[in-house]
């Protein structure tokens, strides 16, 4: 496939999310489409709710009345998403051309995780290398690939001082 999937979001009728996100991905598998439709995905999260002096964990939609769809743009795939039961279509500027969700979009409503390879280990000197904190040097206290987090200790003013840090804003010395 020469073209490469891209996230876009569907509008759908209120409540309806999770029924046009399973009715999609049975018309993708029965007609084949995986190769233009891989992924489909209705964002939650999970509150605590006290209700009574009960608590209790539940699962609550983050945006709704939509569902982002990871596609090929094809006039096939436009035509299966945009004829699904309880879709009233893409959101953008007009229904013709649907716009993606550009990359920087897709990396804050953290739909897709990127792997983050890092050189360091917790106990390593590590340079700060973007951020507030740029040319400092510290201590890794504890990585968090989960969350894309790193907490090193920096001495500022005298004291030592933890900050939290992106996995790519810290790297090893050169020794």
């Amino acid at each position: 496939m020469a073209e490469e999937a891209r996230w876009y979001v569907v509008h759908t009728y209120s409540g309806y999310e999770n029924k046009v996100a399973s009715t999609l991905a049975k018309t993708v598998e029965n007609r084949n489409m995986q190769d233009l439709i891989p992924e489909i995905l209705v964002p939650t999260e999970k509150v605590t709710e006290v209700k009574d002096n009960k608590t209790r964990e539940v699962e609550r939609k983050i945006f709704p009345g939509y569902v982002l769809i990871k596609m090929v743009l094809t006039n096939d795939s436009w035509y299966v998403v945009r004829n699904i039961r309880g879709c009233t279509g893409f959101v953008g500027p007009d229904n013709t051309k649907p716009l993606p969700l550009s990359d920087e979009e897709v990396q804050k409503l953290g739909v897709e995780k990127k792997n983050v390879e890092v050189s360091y280990q917790v106990g390593d000197s590590v340079n700060i290398v973007d951020g507030p904190f740029d040319g400092f040097v510290g201590t890794v206290e504890e990585i968090d690939t989960e969350k894309n987090r790193v907490r090193v200790t920096i001495n500022m003013f005298g004291r030592e001082t933890p900050v939290e840090l992106e996995l790519d804003q810290a790297e090893t010395m050169d020794d």
